[in-house]
């Protein structure tokens, strides 16, 4: 597992162009808005979905794709959300046109248990007739220790969509589901302020939900106040005020030439990976502060929950006065590693139009730039463009996604790639040995995986502890989990032949072979391998007498000495001691009380050890 020290920028050096794969079939009609996503628990599978009703999914990491339409008796009615939680279970929230009820009426959520071969009914969310609920958000808590598993969702609701009227107000809403997505609690408002209902500036929008480490659920949107943020400490049953992260100028609802609608609507991430990133909070929007002919793609970064902000910091590194637009975040949580692809005319002075993605390796200070989509196109201002693009990262492998527009032809692309220089190596965070008895138990647990094959268990003798000239043995294999998201613990246990001195270290070997070692750890089996109680020396004796014991663990250790008749002469040892072997001096002077010559019994009492031997004093 061997860290790559080039720059991405000399990776791409290499690979010039990355191979565009068209991801919907040629009978899909205008399908757009698109969201990804891949399985934690088998990488190879990735997931996709598209307005209204469509999914895609890919068992050979985007190589292929087949395409189906998601049912469901609510309804499926478009903004399609995908998201796994740790099981691998898969779920897809959308909006609802229910036969029984009206259009976006509550949001849906559908689950499946097997990558969307089959799906739920769904549970819907959010019903309040006659108000309408739209653009949802999904998230799963992956990690924390009280809320693991719980999913998350938010969205907009209007009291009337489109309505002009000041009686009419945006608000954003929030849920909850804690039994994978079979129900959910009742929807909670977690703005303070109210927007209209226009679904323009003023209206509040685009709440897409995040989960820190700890499991902190944040929530930012956008809307008359600019960039709002709030968050929940509780597992989202409640949340405290919208704080400010920063001015949204020119508004969320903008224009692009050649766009039949655009908006600037934020994105929320939070690293929960082991990078020095761990925590840090990722808001991603677009605007056109610079200008109604420059858009460009910013983000803020908190590094402390969320309680202050940083100055936004524009994504997109080129020096035109031209448009990046329709952005999407995501943070590779094995890696710590953020991507952004947005749309871009940096290249062009027409409406031709570009995919980029900017990455950025230290905690979104800077980004580098490059171009994804292989050909340029040119979207037609007629058509329904859609709202939003996607990327997902995992392990080192991004997935962007887009809509390409050739004149009024959507399609769905994507075109995935190894970012090898983020990749980090099967990392131990902690190898231990115990010694019980015969036994030496070994103990290593890894944060992430890429392509672990096993670790080979290797021990070498030492003449003592000092000794440099050793040599290292296999002794054990165990196999390992190939790539993972999830910390893993790993053990093994090795039978000693003799005492001495022993070190041990890891072999961690890749599924190509290249392997690596870990540190190696010092073991000493001196001690005996079983209890023992030895006879005095010398016997007779007078005064003293040497008293031997072993013990092959530490534990708590008695010894009394006791005449014929069973009374206690003296207590010798009454307390925790360590393995090995251990002497005592028995001298009968230091006793309190005068011993006649006769026989005389002493007894050691430790954990899973009694014995007794005669010794014998002459006065």
């Amino acid at each position: 597992m061997k860290t790559v020290l080039l720059s991405l920028i000399l990776t791409f050096v290499a690979f010039p162009q990355i191979q565009n794969i068209r991801i919907s079939t040629t009978s899909a009609s205008s399908p757009n808005e698109v969201s990804i996503a891949i399985n934690p628990l088998n990488p190879d599978v990735v997931v996709a979905g598209s307005n209204i009703s469509y999914l895609y999914t890919s068992t050979n990491r985007g190589a292929t794709w087949s395409q189906k339409q998601m049912s469901s008796t609510l309804g499926v009615w478009g903004d399609p959300c995908l998201i796994y939680d740790h099981r691998g279970y898969l779920y897809y929230g959308h909006l609802s046109n229910p036969t029984v009820g009206y259009w976006i009426d509550r949001i849906v959520v559908q689950r499946s248990t097997n990558d969307g071969v089959s799906w739920n009914d769904g549970a819907g969310v959010g019903l309040t007739p006659p108000k309408e609920q739209d653009k949802e958000w999904l998230a799963a808590d992956y990690h924390s220790p009280l809320f693991k598993g719980n999913i998350y969702m938010s969205w907009t609701e209007f009291d009337n969509y489109g309505s002009g009227a000041t009686s009419d107000s945006s608000r954003i809403l929030f849920s909850r589901s804690t039994d994978a997505g079979l129900s959910w609690m009742t929807a909670i408002k977690i703005s303070d302020k109210s927007g209209d209902c226009v679904d323009e500036d003023n209206t509040v929008e685009g709440a897409v939900p995040a989960v820190g480490p700890n499991g902190e659920v944040y929530v930012s949107w956008t809307g008359p106040y600019g960039l709002l943020f709030d968050k929940s400490l509780d597992g989202g049953l409640t949340f405290g005020t919208d704080k400010f992260v920063a001015p949204h100028p020119g508004g969320w609802d903008y224009s692009v030439p050649g766009i039949y609608r655009a908006n600037g609507l934020p994105i929320t991430v939070c690293d929960t990976s082991q990078s020095a990133h761990r925590g840090n909070i990722y808001i991603c929007w677009s605007d056109q502060g610079a200008g109604t002919n420059n858009t460009d793609v910013y983000v803020a970064r908190s590094t402390d929950g969320g309680n202050n902000w940083g100055t936004p910091i524009r994504v997109n590194g080129d020096a035109t006065s031209r448009h990046q637009f329709f952005c999407w975040l995501t943070v590779d949580q094995a890696t710590g590693v953020l991507y952004s692809i947005f749309y871009d005319r940096r290249s062009t002075t027409s409406n031709l139009t570009d995919v980029f993605v900017a990455r950025s390796a230290d905690g979104g200070l800077t980004w580098e730039n490059f171009k994804v989509s292989e050909t340029s196109f040119n979207p037609s201002p007629s058509v329904f463009f859609g709202d939003y693009t996607g990327i997902t990262a995992f392990q080192g492998r991004v997935y962007p996604i887009w809509m390409r527009a050739d004149g009024s032809s959507l399609s769905i692309w994507t075109a995935p790639f190894f970012d090898s220089a983020a990749v980090l190596p099967v990392e131990l965070t902690g190898f231990s040995a115990n010694v019980e008895e015969d036994m030496v138990f070994l103990d290593w647990q890894t944060s992430t995986e890429v392509n672990n094959h096993g670790f080979n268990v290797e021990r070498a003798k030492l003449e003592s502890a000092f000794d440099k000239n050793y040599v290292f043995s296999t002794v054990g294999f165990v196999k390992g989990r190939g790539t993972s998201l999830f910390p893993v613990r790993y053990y093994f246990e090795d039978k000693r032949s003799e005492p001495g001195f022993y070190k041990y270290r890891l072999k961690q070997i890749d599924l190509n072979g290249e392997f690596e070692y870990s540190n190696e750890i010092l073991v000493d089996l001196s001690h005996p391998l079983s209890f023992g109680l030895f006879q005095n020396f010398p016997n007779p004796f007078n005064p003293s007498t040497i008293i031997s014991y072993e013990i092959p663990k530490a534990g708590f250790v008695s010894l009394k000495v006791y005449d014929i008749t069973g009374n206690l002469v003296t207590t010798l040892v009454n307390g925790y001691k360590p393995a090995g072997v251990h002497e005592i001096d028995f001298n009968v002077e230091s006793t309190k009380s005068s011993l006649s010559t006769g026989i005389y019994i002493y007894r050691i009492e430790t954990e899973g050890f009694v014995d007794s031997k005669k010794m014998i004093f002459l006065k």
